[in-house]
């Protein structure tokens, strides 16, 4: 039985829920930019990305690697500022195959958004849009960034993880 991390970041967020799993579970990470990121090694997989410009970062990887990602357990978790809505479900299901994210169970997580270490096309971006949001706090988030980052909301994937360990070691 065995599993791995696959996940695609930008700015740290999903990199550090990446290692936070990783911790708990013992699986090794592999930010899909490596090299010795081949999906086809393991049975489950937890797939990770970070949203922006409302798709997830893997969409182009998962895309590259569906006949990798068939057959296998996966569990995707999402992290932006959006938290759980149908709007990021909307972006979810717009980022990957249909066929594929029927396969997976989703948990969105909360990220972080500090302006030092975006460019200044994204503060712009981030600002301008603030000026249509009608939530008074997600504008002032928007314009001044925020840090949603907790440790504890990884626990729902680490007993989805555990579940697929049981499930498949009496198989």
């Amino acid at each position: 039985m065995n599993g791995a991390i696959f996940y695609s970041g930008q700015y740290g967020s999903t990199e550090q829920y990446a290692k936070w799993i990783s911790e708990a579970t013992g699986l090794p990470i592999f930010n899909i930019k490596d090299t010795n990121a081949d999906p086809s090694k393991y049975e489950f997989l937890i797939l990770g990305s970070s949203i922006i410009y409302f798709r997830l970062t893997i969409n182009k990887w998962t895309k590259a690697n569906l006949d990798k990602l068939e057959g296998r357990s996966k569990v995707l978790f999402s992290v932006s500022g959006a938290g759980a809505s149908a709007k990021l479900n909307r972006w979810v299901a717009a980022s990957l195959p249909s066929g594929l994210l029927s396969q997976m169970e989703h948990v969105p997580l909360h990220g972080k958004l500090d302006h030092s270490k975006v460019s200044w096309w994204i503060r712009i971006i981030l600002w301008i849009g603030s000026l249509f949001n009608p939530d008074p706090q997600s504008r002032k988030e928007e314009r001044g960034g925020f840090d949603y980052m907790d440790k504890a909301s990884i626990e729902p994937i680490i007993k989805m993880i555990q579940q697929i360990e049981s499930t498949q070691a009496t198989t």
